[in-house]
């Protein structure tokens, strides 16, 4: 007997350990249980090893099938490389591209930039998916991801080119000392209550850099799960934060009960599209960079006309 998997095979053994059920993993590959089942039967017949642990209550990866589960998910990498280098040679930026981005970019630069890159590559079909940093970049990793959006830099053996810069902006009460100064300085902040998202967002550090120089200090009975509540912790009186200019356009708006003001010089983050070196797929990236780059430039520019 061949020791031969097919992709298909592969497939359903990566479906399987990513969403730990049959059911769910047929679902996904849009066959029937039983054909996944006799397939995943046959597969380890084949190899002579068992590759899940399954009861009526759940399926676990076994020691043996955690390394052929991550050899599966690279083979299949490697077989939709094969492909990509072929339909970009004839039609650049067409098919389907899984992108990522961090949830603190996604709601405030997508709306800005997705119609630019529908008009410029119809046959481009966009899978997208907003997570934190770090899951972000491991699903990038394993090749359940293309490319990704988030704040530079970035760890590991990645391509990334540079998007937009975008300030950070104080955030207030609409009563408070710093709402309606001009322009502030980062000492400014010396001495007063800030509210952070949670642990997991890159812009958590990032804020925190800027308040350790400023000597203020972090609320940590207090933390926000997004952008919009820490926000609206903020027009409660609980203290004051920093967003980013983006997000600051469409949650610090009139009505919101928050006032922001800006920084001289201003402290910021670096946005960038990253993916894999190995990646079949770079050039096509760069031009999608270009596009996105355009209308975030353009976006951030109309947003401090205001």
């Amino acid at each position: 007997m061949s020791l031969a998997p097919t992709l298909r095979q592969l497939e359903y053994v990566v479906a399987i350990a990513d969403h730990r059920s049959f059911r769910r993993a047929a679902a996904a590959c849009a066959v029937t249980q039983p054909a996944l089942s006799a397939q995943l039967a046959h597969l380890e017949a084949m190899l002579g090893v068992q590759i899940f642990e399954r009861d009526r209550r759940k399926v676990l990866v076994t020691p043996t099938g955690t390394e052929i589960v991550a050899r599966a998910r690279a083979t299949l990498v490697a077989a939709a490389a094969v492909v990509d280098v072929a339909r970009t040679a004839a039609q650049p930026l067409s098919g389907t591209l899984r992108l990522g981005v961090i949830p603190t970019i996604a709601p405030y630069l997508l709306p800005a930039v997705l119609p630019a890159v529908r008009a410029a590559y119809p046959r481009l079909r966009l899978v997208l998916r907003e997570e934190q940093t770090a899951p972000l970049l491991a699903q990038l990793d394993d090749g359940r991801l293309d490319a990704g959006v988030l704040a530079l830099p970035v760890p590991g053996d990645l391509a990334a080119l540079s998007l937009y810069r975008e300030d950070f902006v104080l955030a207030a009460p609409t009563s408070h000392r710093l709402a309606r100064r001009a322009r502030l300085r980062e000492d400014d902040l010396d001495g007063e209550a800030v509210l952070l998202l949670e642990d997991g967002h890159c812009l958590r550090d990032q804020a925190l850099a800027v308040c350790g120089h400023a000597g203020s200090h972090e609320v940590t009975e207090l933390r926000a799960t997004s952008l919009p509540t820490l926000v609206q912790m903020v027009a409660s009186g609980q203290g004051v934060t920093l967003l980013p200019e983006m997000a600051a356009a469409v949650l610090a708006a009139r009505g919101s009960g928050v006032m922001t003001a800006r920084f001289a010089p201003a402290p910021g983050r670096d946005v960038g599209l990253v993916w894999r070196m190995s990646s079949a797929r770079g050039r096509e990236l760069g031009l999608l960079a270009d596009v996105v780059r355009a209308q975030a430039v353009r976006h951030l520019a109309a947003g401090r006309k205001r």
